[in-house]
């Protein structure tokens, strides 16, 4: 009777167990969807002319944390929205697109704010490196296309400012 007993209370141990595994399976994890935060405004001026070719509201990556996530996670991005990195030296950039979503043209920029070159069309989450060929202070991520759809070219410059 006494093993018996044991084995009673050994399986319903495991019931106890299986039934408690299973109930925590089904805990619903949520994740919160990234909003573009508008950190200030920016423009394109082409170098030709001078003229404005497009103003665009930005949000700004200076932090580590901020440069290194980006627009990863993110499901889109409006047309006149775009992403500024700023970092504290010059140098080379590299730049992938682990985790992100939104097809980009990535404007690397020098430090008197003057478009060096470009990487076109990077596919969504792909990690191949897409190097500046030019020392960059700037990093500009705008979606894909509409650096050819403004005619943007090697030399023309930004302004942007902060919001306070």
């Amino acid at each position: 009777m006494k093993q018996h007993s044991v084995y009673l209370v050994a399986i319903l141990a495991i019931f106890t167990l299986l039934v408690s595994c299973k109930e925590k399976e089904k805990a619903i994890i949520k994740t919160t969807k990234i909003e573009f935060k508008k950190e200030g405004s920016l423009e394109i001026i082409q170098q030709e002319t001078d003229s404005v070719l497009v103003t665009l509201d930005i949000e700004i990556a200076e932090s580590e944390y901020e440069t290194a996530t980006g627009l990863m996670y993110r499901e889109s991005m409006e047309a006149n929205q775009a992403m500024l990195f700023v970092f504290e030296d010059v140098a080379m950039r590299s730049f992938y697109m682990k985790n992100t979503a939104i097809p980009l043209d990535i404007l690397y920029i020098d430090e008197d704010l003057k478009i060096v070159s470009f990487q076109k069309n990077a596919r969504p989450f792909d990690e191949t490196g897409l190097s500046s060929q030019f020392p960059a202070k700037y990093v500009l991520e705008i979606n894909a296309g509409k650096s050819d759809e403004w005619g943007l070219k090697v030399g023309d410059h930004i302004k942007y400012h902060k919001i306070p």
